[in-house]
């Protein structure tokens, strides 16, 4: 590891490091926060900054589904709260004078599991065809940063992270390359919701032009404040000095007491409206309204969102088992939750905005491994943006696929991702035969 590449941003000097056809600078402090307290901008320093190590994780519990669909290994990354670091991976070979697109990327994990450095979201293959600049965020989840108390503890911390690490990019990532004009928010699942609320704040137009949300749930987004208010008392024992893991530990706790609470509790933790940085939700539409003319969005899913997660329901794998007719039943509950979670909202979200005076564009994405018991489901647009060969091959969720065939339609998917991300605009019906189709709205 040779850490040559030195970097002179406003923060203080930074040097990175050579890897193959990319520089990487890693685990770069973007905030500074208290536990339960907003948090504030990294102070400048004067010394080098070596940034070689990858950002810590938020603390979190294992999800071991997760970890066998995606290949993910629990404890991959050290947990720390002091996780509001940010990674930037660029083109090797950059001219001293060139500035190019940046995409800031907000991984998933329901608001409570996942990193910004995790193997899956290397964007190496990313940068490296297309020319553009990826900063990876990593931000508080959970009972860290996403979940009000009576006790007078914020909600929405999380999400004043993510402002503060565009913050960080808008002030800091011309010295690398990129340009701070030509900014889009990228994320999936909960990281996709992010991008959406993010955009519901009035700073959004200056901190990026563009956004592209992957397989939001915002069909559960609403409608959400007496959970959150049960949650909240459920969590109200925490406070500043209980260790981290007991607070991990907590979690499902307050997740279970979300249950009773239907569809919405399949992502109890989230952003609450009427907190910081975020409008009530009656002013929700207005906010994103006021946006739209500043931010040309991408928005979409994947065609089988719920098929990632219905081999875990012991009622559904039992009505599978049924002969024909257990496979019509499993097709018409994936269509119905896939449609409730994920597709009528983003539809809504696409023409709203384009009415408000924004342009939009959808896109379903139905490539998947042949014979693969998932599908195109929830997660299937990662391996074919993110990681390598190491990462993906014989993770479940692509099994049946060979690297190569990964690698071909993940290239061309990139290759739509960065065109978007770099203003060239997109046809106004377009896509790749057998893996993506999109559409102006």
């Amino acid at each position: 590891m040779n850490a040559e590449p030195a970097y002179s941003p406003p923060c203080g000097p930074v040097t990175g490091w050579r890897d193959g056809d990319v520089v990487r600078a890693t685990g770069i402090p973007y905030a500074t926060a208290a536990r339960f307290q907003p948090p504030v901008s990294a102070p400048d320093r004067t010394e080098v900054l070596t940034a070689t190590s990858l950002s810590p994780a938020c603390p979190q519990a294992p999800v071991p589904f997760l970890d066998d669909i995606l290949g993910t290994r629990y404890g991959e990354l050290p947990g720390s709260e002091d996780c509001q670091r940010l990674s930037i991976t660029l083109p090797a070979g950059l001219g001293e004078d060139e500035r190019v697109p940046v995409m800031v990327w907000l991984h998933g994990g329901s608001y409570t599991s996942g990193s910004g450095d995790l193997a899956i979201f290397d964007p190496r293959a990313l940068v490296a065809e297309n020319r553009v600049i990826v900063v990876s965020v990593t931000y508080r989840l959970g009972l860290f940063g996403y979940l009000a108390a009576g006790t007078g503890r914020p909600a929405n911390l999380g999400l004043l992270d993510q402002l503060e690490a565009f913050r960080w990019v808008q002030r800091n990532i011309s010295a690398f390359g990129g340009n701070p004009g030509n900014v889009t928010a990228f994320g999936q699942s909960a990281g996709g919701d992010a991008v959406a609320h993010l955009m519901a704040t009035p700073e959004a137009p200056a901190l990026f032009r563009r956004a592209i949300i992957q397989s939001a749930p915002l069909g559960i987004t609403r409608g959400r404040e007496r959970m959150s208010a049960a949650m909240g008392v459920a969590a109200g024992a925490v406070t500043e000095d209980t260790p981290a893991m007991d607070v991990v530990a907590v979690e499902e706790h307050v997740s279970q007491v979300a249950r009773k609470f239907g569809l919405i509790a399949a992502m109890p933790f989230g952003t609450q409206y009427g907190h910081a940085p975020l409008p009530p939700e009656s002013g929700i539409e207005e906010a994103w309204n006021t946006a739209a003319p500043g931010i040309e969005v991408l928005i979409g899913h994947t065609a089988e969102e719920a098929r990632m997660f219905l081999p875990r329901n012991p009622a559904v794998s039992l009505v599978a088992r049924v002969p024909v007719l257990g496979t019509a039943v499993v097709k018409a509950i994936n269509w119905a939750v896939t449609e409730a979670v994920y597709g009528r909202a983003a539809r809504r979200f696409a023409r709203r905005h384009a009415r408000a005076g924004g342009t939009a564009y959808r896109y379903l994405l139905t490539w998947h491994a042949p014979g693969n018991i998932y599908g195109a489901a929830h997660t299937v647009d990662l391996p074919l943006l993110f990681g390598d060969r190491k990462t993906w091959e014989g993770v479940g969720l692509v099994a049946g696929a060979s690297w190569e065939e990964i690698n071909a339609r993940g290239r061309a998917i990139r290759a739509v991702w960065a065109r978007f991300a770099a203003g060239g605009g997109l046809d106004p019906d377009g896509g790749i035969p057998g893996a993506l189709r999109y559409r102006a709205v």
